[in-house]
Protein backbone atom coordinates (compact mmCIF):
# COMPACT_ATOMS: atom_id res chain seq x y z
CA UNK A 1 0.00 0.00 0.00
CA UNK A 2 2.54 2.46 1.19
CA UNK A 3 6.35 1.80 0.49
CA UNK A 4 9.10 4.71 1.60
CA UNK A 5 12.91 3.91 1.11
CA UNK A 6 15.46 5.90 2.52
CA UNK A 7 13.57 9.09 2.09
CA UNK A 8 15.05 12.50 3.67
CA UNK A 9 13.62 15.38 3.88
CA UNK A 10 15.65 18.75 4.66
CA UNK A 11 14.11 22.55 4.83
CA UNK A 12 16.91 25.30 3.88
CA UNK A 13 17.09 28.61 5.10
CA UNK A 14 19.99 30.81 3.93
CA UNK A 15 21.89 29.99 6.75
CA UNK A 16 20.46 26.94 8.16
CA UNK A 17 19.37 23.21 7.26
CA UNK A 18 17.45 21.16 9.18
CA UNK A 19 17.50 17.12 8.57
CA UNK A 20 13.47 16.53 9.19
CA UNK A 21 13.92 12.71 8.32
CA UNK A 22 16.75 10.71 7.39
CA UNK A 23 16.94 7.87 5.73
CA UNK A 24 13.33 6.81 6.38
CA UNK A 25 11.87 4.03 5.33
CA UNK A 26 8.69 2.05 5.71
CA UNK A 27 6.46 -0.38 4.42
CA UNK A 28 2.71 -0.34 5.28
CA UNK A 29 0.57 -3.25 4.20
CA UNK A 30 -2.88 -2.89 2.93
CA UNK A 31 -5.55 -2.93 5.60
CA UNK A 32 -2.70 -2.21 8.32
CA UNK A 33 -3.36 -0.08 11.73
CA UNK A 34 -0.10 1.90 12.50
CA UNK A 35 1.01 4.36 15.33
CA UNK A 36 3.61 6.61 14.95
CA UNK A 37 4.36 8.25 17.93
CA UNK A 38 8.04 10.43 19.13
CA UNK A 39 8.64 13.47 20.79
CA UNK A 40 8.03 17.01 19.41
CA UNK A 41 10.38 17.85 16.96
CA UNK A 42 10.90 13.90 15.58
CA UNK A 43 9.66 14.30 12.38
CA UNK A 44 6.38 12.96 12.44
CA UNK A 45 4.19 15.82 11.08
CA UNK A 46 6.57 15.72 8.37
CA UNK A 47 6.01 12.11 7.12
CA UNK A 48 2.59 12.62 7.45
CA UNK A 49 2.65 15.33 5.10
CA UNK A 50 4.99 13.34 2.92
CA UNK A 51 2.75 10.23 3.17
CA UNK A 52 -0.20 12.78 2.42
CA UNK A 53 1.28 13.83 -0.58
CA UNK A 54 0.87 17.55 1.02
CA UNK A 55 4.78 17.97 0.74
CA UNK A 56 7.57 16.63 -1.39
CA UNK A 57 10.95 14.74 -0.02
CA UNK A 58 13.92 15.66 -0.53
CA UNK A 59 15.13 12.12 -2.01
CA UNK A 60 14.83 9.04 -1.69
CA UNK A 61 11.51 6.65 -3.22
CA UNK A 62 8.16 6.81 -1.82
CA UNK A 63 5.34 4.15 -3.52
CA UNK A 64 1.50 4.02 -3.10
CA UNK A 65 -0.21 1.75 -4.08
CA UNK A 66 2.17 0.59 -6.63
CA UNK A 67 2.81 3.81 -7.92
CA UNK A 68 5.91 6.01 -7.72
CA UNK A 69 4.23 9.23 -6.14
CA UNK A 70 8.10 11.28 -6.50
CA UNK A 71 7.57 10.98 -10.31
CA UNK A 72 4.39 12.68 -10.54
CA UNK A 73 3.67 16.44 -11.14
CA UNK A 74 1.64 18.41 -9.05
CA UNK A 75 -1.65 18.14 -10.93
CA UNK A 76 -1.54 14.28 -10.75
CA UNK A 77 -0.19 14.50 -6.84
CA UNK A 78 -3.25 16.37 -6.00
CA UNK A 79 -5.46 14.00 -8.12
CA UNK A 80 -4.30 10.63 -6.17
CA UNK A 81 -4.56 12.82 -2.83
CA UNK A 82 -8.12 13.25 -3.45
CA UNK A 83 -8.74 9.85 -4.81
CA UNK A 84 -6.76 7.27 -2.52
CA UNK A 85 -5.94 9.65 0.70
CA UNK A 86 -8.34 10.61 3.78
CA UNK A 87 -7.34 13.33 6.32
CA UNK A 88 -8.58 13.83 10.41
CA UNK A 89 -6.99 16.32 11.62
CA UNK A 90 -6.78 17.47 15.94
CA UNK A 91 -8.27 20.76 15.01
CA UNK A 92 -11.82 19.47 13.12
CA UNK A 93 -11.17 21.39 10.47
CA UNK A 94 -15.17 22.23 10.05
CA UNK A 95 -16.29 25.26 8.71
CA UNK A 96 -18.85 27.37 11.16
CA UNK A 97 -20.73 28.00 8.51
CA UNK A 98 -21.98 25.30 7.21
CA UNK A 99 -23.75 22.68 8.30
CA UNK A 100 -22.86 18.69 9.18
CA UNK A 101 -23.82 17.70 5.51
CA UNK A 102 -22.26 20.98 3.79
CA UNK A 103 -19.15 20.63 5.67
CA UNK A 104 -19.32 16.52 4.41
CA UNK A 105 -19.82 17.86 0.93
CA UNK A 106 -17.08 20.46 0.18
CA UNK A 107 -14.55 18.27 -0.75
CA UNK A 108 -16.79 15.90 -3.24
CA UNK A 109 -18.00 19.11 -5.07
CA UNK A 110 -13.97 19.42 -6.00
CA UNK A 111 -13.91 15.50 -7.32
CA UNK A 112 -16.98 16.92 -9.35
CA UNK A 113 -19.38 14.77 -8.40
CA UNK A 114 -23.12 14.83 -9.58
CA UNK A 115 -25.82 16.20 -6.51
CA UNK A 116 -26.96 12.05 -5.96
CA UNK A 117 -23.41 10.52 -5.72
CA UNK A 118 -22.77 13.18 -3.24
CA UNK A 119 -25.94 12.14 -1.40
CA UNK A 120 -25.17 9.04 -1.20
CA UNK A 121 -21.21 9.82 0.00
CA UNK A 122 -22.66 12.14 2.98
CA UNK A 123 -25.01 10.15 4.19
CA UNK A 124 -22.70 6.65 3.93
CA UNK A 125 -20.05 8.80 5.87
CA UNK A 126 -22.24 9.93 8.68
CA UNK A 127 -24.23 6.73 9.14
CA UNK A 128 -20.99 5.21 9.77
CA UNK A 129 -19.55 7.91 12.50
CA UNK A 130 -22.81 7.59 13.87
CA UNK A 131 -24.54 11.09 13.00
CA UNK A 132 -27.12 10.17 10.25
CA UNK A 133 -30.18 11.69 12.29
CA UNK A 134 -27.78 14.96 12.63
CA UNK A 135 -27.13 16.56 9.28
CA UNK A 136 -28.64 19.83 9.13
CA UNK A 137 -26.48 20.89 12.75
CA UNK A 138 -23.73 23.53 12.99
CA UNK A 139 -20.69 22.46 14.36
CA UNK A 140 -21.41 24.85 17.09
CA UNK A 141 -24.17 22.24 18.38
CA UNK A 142 -21.76 19.60 18.27
CA UNK A 143 -19.24 18.95 21.42
CA UNK A 144 -15.96 17.64 20.52
CA UNK A 145 -16.30 13.82 20.12
CA UNK A 146 -19.20 14.52 17.28
CA UNK A 147 -17.21 17.32 15.58
CA UNK A 148 -14.07 14.83 15.49
CA UNK A 149 -17.05 12.05 13.72
CA UNK A 150 -17.99 14.94 11.01
CA UNK A 151 -14.42 14.69 10.39
CA UNK A 152 -13.93 11.24 10.00
CA UNK A 153 -17.10 11.21 7.89
CA UNK A 154 -15.98 13.73 5.67
CA UNK A 155 -12.60 11.71 4.96
CA UNK A 156 -15.27 8.47 4.64
CA UNK A 157 -17.50 9.68 1.75
CA UNK A 158 -14.10 10.49 -0.48
CA UNK A 159 -13.69 6.45 -0.02
CA UNK A 160 -9.93 6.95 0.28
CA UNK A 161 -7.37 3.97 0.14
CA UNK A 162 -6.11 5.02 3.42
CA UNK A 163 -6.59 7.46 6.42
CA UNK A 164 -3.82 9.47 8.04
CA UNK A 165 -4.98 10.80 11.38
CA UNK A 166 -2.77 13.57 13.11
CA UNK A 167 -3.41 13.39 17.00
CA UNK A 168 -7.21 12.73 16.19
CA UNK A 169 -8.01 12.42 19.46
CA UNK A 170 -5.55 15.38 21.21
CA UNK A 171 -8.72 17.80 21.73
CA UNK A 172 -11.34 15.12 23.56
CA UNK A 173 -11.58 14.14 27.37
CA UNK A 174 -10.82 10.58 27.82
CA UNK A 175 -14.79 9.34 26.99
CA UNK A 176 -14.45 11.50 23.48
CA UNK A 177 -11.02 10.09 22.21
CA UNK A 178 -12.02 6.04 23.31
CA UNK A 179 -15.11 6.92 21.22
CA UNK A 180 -13.45 8.19 18.17
CA UNK A 181 -10.49 5.05 18.45
CA UNK A 182 -13.45 2.54 18.25
CA UNK A 183 -14.72 3.79 15.53
CA UNK A 184 -11.49 3.84 13.61
CA UNK A 185 -11.38 0.40 15.02
CA UNK A 186 -14.29 -0.40 12.99
CA UNK A 187 -13.51 1.33 9.69
CA UNK A 188 -9.92 -0.53 9.77
CA UNK A 189 -11.61 -3.91 10.24
CA UNK A 190 -13.74 -2.45 7.01
CA UNK A 191 -10.65 -2.76 5.37
CA UNK A 192 -9.52 0.77 5.20
CA UNK A 193 -5.40 1.54 6.35
CA UNK A 194 -4.94 3.67 9.06
CA UNK A 195 -1.45 5.63 9.87
CA UNK A 196 -2.32 7.53 13.04
CA UNK A 197 0.07 10.22 14.68
CA UNK A 198 -0.34 10.17 18.59
CA UNK A 199 1.28 11.23 21.88
CA UNK A 200 -0.76 8.99 23.70
CA UNK A 201 0.78 5.80 24.58
CA UNK A 202 -2.11 4.43 25.59
CA UNK A 203 -3.73 5.03 22.37
CA UNK A 204 -1.11 4.04 20.25
CA UNK A 205 -1.49 0.95 22.09
CA UNK A 206 -4.62 0.45 19.95
CA UNK A 207 -2.93 -0.22 16.70
CA UNK A 208 -2.19 -3.07 15.17
CA UNK A 209 1.72 -2.32 14.62
CA UNK A 210 3.58 0.94 16.83
CA UNK A 211 6.62 2.92 14.88
CA UNK A 212 8.91 5.48 16.92
CA UNK A 213 10.48 8.19 15.92
CA UNK A 214 13.39 10.24 16.69
CA UNK A 215 15.61 12.81 15.07
CA UNK A 216 14.26 11.93 11.79
CA UNK A 217 14.51 8.32 11.62
CA UNK A 218 12.06 5.23 12.31
CA UNK A 219 12.27 2.62 14.97
CA UNK A 220 9.91 -0.43 15.49
CA UNK A 221 8.79 -1.84 18.68
CA UNK A 222 6.75 -0.94 21.78
CA UNK A 223 6.99 3.53 21.86
CA UNK A 224 7.26 3.08 25.86
CA UNK A 225 10.30 1.40 25.33
CA UNK A 226 11.70 3.71 23.30
CA UNK A 227 10.44 6.92 25.40
CA UNK A 228 11.95 4.96 28.61
CA UNK A 229 15.34 4.94 26.09
CA UNK A 230 14.97 8.48 25.47
CA UNK A 231 14.60 9.71 28.77
CA UNK A 232 17.41 7.43 30.01
CA UNK A 233 19.90 8.74 27.23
Amino acid sequence: MLKMKDVSKIYRTDTVQTHALRGFSLEVEDGEFVSVTGPSGSGKTTFLNIAGLLEELTSGTYELDGRDISALNDKERSRVRNEKIGFIFQSFNLIPELNVFDNVDVPLRYRGFDAKERERRIMGGLERGGLASRPKHFPSQLSGGPQQRVAIARALAGEPRFLLADEPTGNLDTQMADSVLDLLDEINRSGTTIIMVTHELTLADRARRNLFVRDGEIHHGPPELHFAAAANA
